[in-house]
């Protein structure tokens, strides 16, 4: 008997647009993303979130907000 656990994250980019500030790193313009994630076990939906993550255009490095 073998039983399979299928859990899976989908993450999706909702909308993209410029933020204050530069990039502690290169000095870079920093972008602020909305991104959708959504657990699923077994294809269905246990939970869903809405994030805002912040990126560097230039590194591509992913920011902290303080």
């Amino acid at each position: 008997m073998c039983l399979v656990f299928v859990c899976d994250e989908d993450q999706r980019v909702l909308s993209r647009q410029p933020a204050p500030g530069a990039c502690t790193y290169c000095g870079g313009m920093v972008q602020a993303m909305d991104v959708a994630s959504q657990w699923r076990f077994c294809f269905l939906p246990l939970y869903s979130k809405t994030k805002r993550k912040y990126y560097c255009t230039v590194c591509a490095k992913r920011l902290v907000v303080q």
